[in-house]
C-alpha cells in the first residue's frame, strides 16, 4: 500500500494536466514546485501505465495526440471531482492555506490591490501570496495564477471566468502651463492641434473615443509620449508636454494639487471594466475564493471613494464630472 497518496496516479494525471495547459515540462515542475525530470518521467509513466503515447514531444513545442486529447478532457474532468470531494469532505469552512498567486495590472493595483494583499494576509496566516503585475491579458492556466485583477473596455473571450468588480472611465488632463501656453480645447476635434500624451495597454484602444451623453467622438491622438504603464505620462503631463487622457485614480491626486487641470471636462471615454479573472474550472478553493470575496468587498468601497474625491476636486475647480 502507497503511503503517500500523491505519488499515485492522481499524481501522474495531474502532471499531465498541468504540462498541457503551461505548454513545457519545465513550467509545470515550476508549478508543482519539482523538478522537470521528475516532470518528465511521471508522464512517461502514465503513458506506460496507459500503453499509450499521449504527447508528442519535438524540440519547440508538445502536441497531444488523438489518445491524449481524449485522455486530457477525462482527466481534467476527474481532477476538478476530486478537488471538489475532497473540499466537500474537509468541510466548507475550511482554513486558507498554501500558496496564492495573484496579478494584477500595475497601476490599479498599487492603489487598491497591495493593501488589500496585506490586509488578507493578516487574516490567513497559513497563505503565501506572490503578488505580480502585468500589462496585459495573463494566460492564468500556463503562469500558475489564481486569480487576475484586468480591466478592459472589451474583455476578450478567453476561456476564463470573469466576475465584474465596477467600472472606471479616463478623463482629459493637462498641467496650467501647457494650457496657458497652447491654449484650451473646447471641443474633442480641437486635439488633433495639440500633442496628446499616449497610454497605450490592452485596456485601452490605440485611439481615443470620447462620449458626452449621446455624443462621441473618436481621434488619432499623436504626441511626443507613449507609455504602457500611466507613470510616465502623468509625469509628462505635468511638466507640460501635452494632454493625456488617464483613468481618474491615476490623476486625482494631482489634480487636487493643482498640478494637472481637467480637460473638456463634459467628455470622458466609455466605461472601462474592472474584472476578477479565474482560470476555467469548477473548483476554487478557500484561499482563492477568500481572496476574491475580499476583491468583491473592498474595491467598489475604494472605487466609490475616489469617485467622490474626484467630484469634490471638480466642484472647487468650477468643473463638474457629469
Amino acid at each position: 500500500m502507497r503511503k503517500n497518496l500523491e505519488n499515485g496516479v492522481f499524481h501522474a494525471m495531474n502532471a499531465f494536466i498541468r504540462v498541457v495547459h503551461s505548454g513545457s515540462f519545465t513550467a509545470a515542475a515550476a508549478q508543482l514546485d519539482v523538478t522537470t525530470p521528475q516532470i518528465s518521467r511521471l508522464v512517461t509513466e502514465l503513458e506506460s501505465r496507459l500503453q499509450t503515447k499521449l504527447l508528442q514531444r519535438t524540440t519547440r513545442k508538445l502536441v497531444l495526440t488523438s489518445a491524449g486529447e481524449k485522455y486530457f478532457k477525462q482527466a481534467e474532468l476527474i481532477m476538478e471531482l476530486l478537488a471538489e470531494a475532497e473540499q466537500m469532505a474537509a468541510g466548507a469552512a475550511a482554513q486558507p492555506a498554501g500558496r496564492l498567486r495573484v496579478l494584477c495590472m500595475a497601476s490599479f493595483g498599487n492603489r487598491y490591490v497591495v493593501p488589500l494583499v496585506t490586509k488578507y494576509s493578516a487574516r490567513h496566516p497559513l497563505v503565501s501570496i506572490e503578488y505580480s503585475t502585468s500589462q496585459y491579458m495573463p494566460d492564468l492556466l500556463s503562469e500558475g495564477i489564481d486569480v487576475s485583477v484586468y480591466l478592459s473596455q472589451h474583455l476578450p473571450d478567453s476561456g476564463l471566468i470573469a466576475q465584474r468588480l465596477g467600472t472606471i472611465s479616463a478623463v482629459l488632463c493637462a498641467s496650467p502651463k501647457y494650457l496657458a501656453t497652447h491654449g484650451v480645447p473646447e471641443h474633442p476635434r480641437d486635439l488633433v492641434n495639440h500633442a496628446c500624451l499616449r497610454l497605450v495597454n490592452p485596456s485601452l484602444t490605440t485611439h481615443w473615443k470620447l462620449i458626452n451623453g449621446n455624443e462621441s467622438f473618436t481621434i488619432d491622438p499623436v504626441g511626443p509620449i507613449i507609455g504602457d504603464l500611466p507613470e510616465p505620462v502623468v509625469h509628462a503631463a505635468i511638466h507640460g508636454l501635452g494632454i493625456a487622457l488617464l483613468m481618474s485614480h491615476n490623476i486625482v491626486d494631482a489634480l487636487r494639487r493643482g498640478t494637472l487641470v481637467h480637460v473638456l471636462p463634459q467628455w470622458k471615454s466609455p466605461e472601462i471594466g474592472i474584472y476578477l479573472l479565474f482560470p476555467s474550472r469548477k473548483f476554487v478553493d478557500a484561499k482563492t475564493r477568500e481572496w476574491a470575496e475580499l476583491l468583491k468587498t473592498e474595491i467598489p468601497i475604494l472605487l466609490e471613494k475616489d469617485a467622490e474625491h474626484m467630484s469634490q476636486v471638480m466642484q472647487s475647480n468650477g468643473t463638474s464630472t457629469q
